[in-house]
């Protein structure tokens, strides 16, 4: 394909399809592994993401209204913590002059929410309320239907269709055969007393049943939901306002502790998995699809996060309200950061803006406040910049930096949250007064020792059966001699 077309493609998407695992995965996965089909869909979204620019799309590129008029936007997160794109279908009317300007702005909200999520599947929701026949356009919607079935491979979870006219019900018809069947299956009609099986309340407008106060404006953009809390530590109550300086150092204390209890857990699945790796060797070479590393870091160009993608709390019933998130500046200067979460009224972050010397790292503590649980719509964002080295690092040179640092010198990096029940993953995570090993690698120790068991099980019985051949072969040579000494007796005796 790229030798005859290589002038019908974008070089960048070329080289990222060359650099890219989880793109290709996508494709592929979309496409169920037809290496055909595939190669078919890639070649076809490389040649329309050509024809409409994706990777120049901008604010800038697009006409200002269409953003205003608040029909196409991000906001929220589904029950299964997957992002909201919504179509307010009221909004949209029918005009051929303006249908590429409008096809663009959906290329752009996929292309911008693809890039800062790097490529987390979306949840669709079309708002037909308020809607009637002049504002049906069979031909937007077949783009759009286009967009997650052609061109953004394994994008989407599901279309929410909420309250959708009856006079539209021809039209839907059309636009089921338009969508293969894995992309039907993905269809909810929903109405007002049952579109809370997939979207809650807090994430819901007052028209549709729930409590959002979310109201669209531009500018700017919609910034994810994410808020800047109000102080270093959230939420602010009576009982912890004036939180002392003891239980201050104890949480640092408590940091070091996990530090070091970390290394040495690490030392010791070092070693447990050295021995058990040669059998693991001789069942399968093969690895798990899935397969993640106990902690994995995003490599960033001003920090190292770790964890990379996600913060593990535990429920109600595992009790685990704390997690960790350590910061490493790779930067040539000092690096400032702060940190956002959708739910200021939840967390307490220590510290959430300060500064981070080069070369070093340091560590943040993330805790629920009071008798919150973590959910899987919450989110943390991360955004650090690089201060000068005239620069102080004090709350007022801090607050100044800020509101001075162009947006576009600002690095930002997403954490969503992870909620885990009866097992809990080799991360980073703490109790709320003391550190104690996450239960999954008490389970990998245990699977471990049982599977060493059962290895020298398996050597025991095949020394047993050595030693019974062992013995049976003496027996049958004192046995084979005994018989020829025998033998050699009776020639003599018959000659003498």
């Amino acid at each position: 394909y790229f030798l005859d077309k290589s002038d019908k493609y974008d070089s960048r998407d070329v080289e990222r399809l060359q650099q890219d695992d989880k793109w290709v995965e996508n494709y592929l996965i979309w496409r169920h592994d037809v290496v055909d089909d595939t190669l078919k869909m890639i070649d076809e979204s490389f040649q329309w993401r050509k024809e409409y620019t994706v990777n120049d799309l901008s604010e800038s590129a697009l006409p200002k209204w269409l953003f205003e008029i608040g029909a196409l936007f991000l906001h929220g997160y589904d029950k299964e913590g997957y992002k909201l794109f919504w179509f307010r279908v009221k909004h949209h009317t029918r005009d051929p002059k303006q249908q590429l300007d409008k096809k663009k702005l959906v290329a752009f909200w996929l292309e911008h929410y693809a890039k800062r999520d790097h490529g987390k599947p979306l949840t669709v929701v079309f708002d037909m309320a308020e809607t009637g026949i002049s504002h049906i356009d069979l031909d937007f919607v077949r783009f759009i239907v286009n967009c997650f079935t052609d061109y953004y491979p394994n994008f989407l979870t599901k279309i929410v269709i909420f309250e959708m006219p009856w006079i539209m019900n021809a039209a839907f018809k059309i636009v089921k055969g338009w969508l293969g069947p894995d992309a039907i299956s993905m269809l909810k009609f929903t109405n007002k007393s049952d579109v809370q099986e997939y979207i809650s309340g807090e994430y819901l407008p007052p028209h549709m049943g729930g409590t959002d106060s979310f109201k669209y404006s531009y500018p700017p953009l919609v910034d994810d939901d994410f808020q800047t809390p109000l102080c270093e530590n959230g939420p602010i109550t009576n009982e912890d306002e004036h939180e002392s300086k003891e239980e201050i150092d104890a949480d640092t204390k408590e940091t070091g502790e996990v530090n070091e209890a970390q290394n040495f857990n690490q030392k010791k699945m070092n070693s447990i998995e050295h021995i058990s790796k040669s059998e693991e060797t001789d069942k399968t070479e093969v690895k798990p699809k899935n397969a993640k590393k106990a902690l994995t870091t995003f490599k960033g160009p001003l920090l190292h996060i770790s964890p990379a993608e996600e913060l593990y709390f535990g429920s109600k019933e595992t009790g685990e309200k704390k997690c960790l998130i350590v910061l490493t500046n790779v930067a040539k200067n000092v690096v400032a950061f702060k940190v956002r979460t959708t739910a200021p009224e939840k967390y307490r972050v220590k510290p959430s803006n300060s500064s981070c010397e080069p070369g070093t790292s340091l560590d943040i503590i993330v805790s629920l406040h009071g008798g919150f649980a973590a959910s899987l719509q919450d989110r943390f964002l991360i955004m650090a910049a690089e201060m000068d080295q005239s620069s102080g690092a004090g709350v007022p040179e801090l607050t100044q930096f800020w509101k001075d640092v162009p947006r576009t010198k600002v690095m930002e990096h997403r954490l969503r949250c992870h909620v885990i029940e009866s097992s809990k993953p080799s991360s980073l995570t703490l109790k709320d007064n003391a550190f104690s090993i996450p239960a999954k690698t008490n389970e990998d120790l245990h699977m471990q020792l049982t599977s060493l068991l059962q290895i020298n099980k398996r050597l025991e019985e095949q020394m047993h059966r050595c030693l019974w051949f062992q013995q049976l072969s003496v027996v049958l040579s004192l046995l084979s001699v005994t018989v020829a000494a025998f033998c050699f007796y009776l020639a003599y005796a018959q000659r003498s």
